[in-house]
């Protein structure tokens, strides 16, 4: 079995010491992120929903430069909403931007009712790049 690596962003906020989890696992060459929010470096969220949204891409980029990945080795996301109905066009509109040509990333979205105090959280699956550096 392949060795499993913890890997955190520069500069990450204070919601993974607290709630105890990694930001993501490094496996082989598959790089597992955790669900990442729109949070501010002191772990609360941001209150803007599409500002939220955009801080939750930020935080996913950061997390994903730490293993030398980018959105484009991105293969499958999975997104929960708290107000699919009404939220889906920020999100669609933001996701545009991120992902604006194809091939596109699996996507799977589902409708939650709680968020420990935030409206979304993305996580991910992607491809670790044959250049990117190892970690230790």
């Amino acid at each position: 079995m392949s060795p499993r690596d913890a890997i955190f962003p520069a500069n990450r906020h204070a919601l993974y010491e607290a709630h105890g989890y990694s930001a993501a696992i490094r496996s082989a060459d598959l790089l597992f992120v955790s669900g990442q929010v729109g949070s501010l470096k002191d772990g609360t969220p941001e209150p803007d929903f599409e500002r939220q949204v955009r801080q939750a891409f930020e935080n996913l980029k950061a997390t994903l430069q730490a293993v030398g990945c980018t959105f484009d080795d991105i293969v499958d996301v999975t997104t929960f909403h708290t107000d699919p109905e009404n939220q889906f066009g920020t999100i669609m509109a933001v996701k545009q931007e991120i992902f604006p040509n194809p091939p596109y990333p699996n996507w799977t979205a589902i409708g939650v009712n709680w968020l420990a105090g935030f409206d979304f959280e993305i996580k991910v699956i992607a491809r670790i790049p044959s250049n990117a550096l190892p970690q230790h």
